[in-house]
């Protein structure tokens, strides 16, 4: 699964893939190997990257890493696809809880007229055996529930709309 970072106002899209003994980084088009991080439990850790190994400092604080490796600190924040999607700018899709990638409903936890608060569980669904919970951008009423239970949808789409009357 493709993660995306902000790094310096700009996005980058990384993922691990397993090696026969090690992982490799995918950035972009470029592939990193052999990556590997020991963490020591104290905010501390051995970062080894193409065989070079750095020591590093860091510390998590919510969907933000603060990274201090090589005398300089890093500031790294996780963009969530589904908050990506359901917070564009377009004024509508404000309003719209959209599926960050194929898959299947396994469980709906709304129901239509319903009023919930940002990052209540919407839905749970599934892809390549992954569960994910879909989660409200923002508070609202349900207007509407696109899919049922087993039912398969495509990456982007709405899976549940929202109107802001009865907040």
């Amino acid at each position: 699964m493709k993660h995306c970072f902000g790094l310096n106002d700009e996005n980058y899209e990384l993922w691990l893939s397993p090696g026969q003994h090690d992982y490799r980084l995918h950035l972009g088009d470029e592939v990193i190997a052999p990556v590997a991080l020991s963490d020591h439990l104290d905010g501390s850790a051995l970062l080894v990257i193409a065989s070079e190994a750095v020591p590093v400092r860091f510390a998590i604080e919510g969907d933000t890493l603060h990274l201090h490796i090589r005398g300089r600190t890093h500031i790294l924040r996780y963009r969530d696809p589904l908050r990506e999607l359901g917070s564009s700018d377009e004024q509508a899709s404000h309003l719209v809880a959209r599926a960050p990638m194929p898959g299947v409903v396994v469980a709906i936890a709304v129901c239509h007229g319903d009023v919930v608060c940002a990052g209540a569980t919407l839905m749970v669904v599934e892809s390549m055996k992954l569960e994910v919970v879909v989660r409200a951008p923002r508070g609202g009423v349900i207007e509407r529930i696109h899919f049922g239970v087993g039912e398969s949808f495509e990456r982007g789409v709405a899976l549940v709309t929202f109107s802001e009357e009865g907040r």
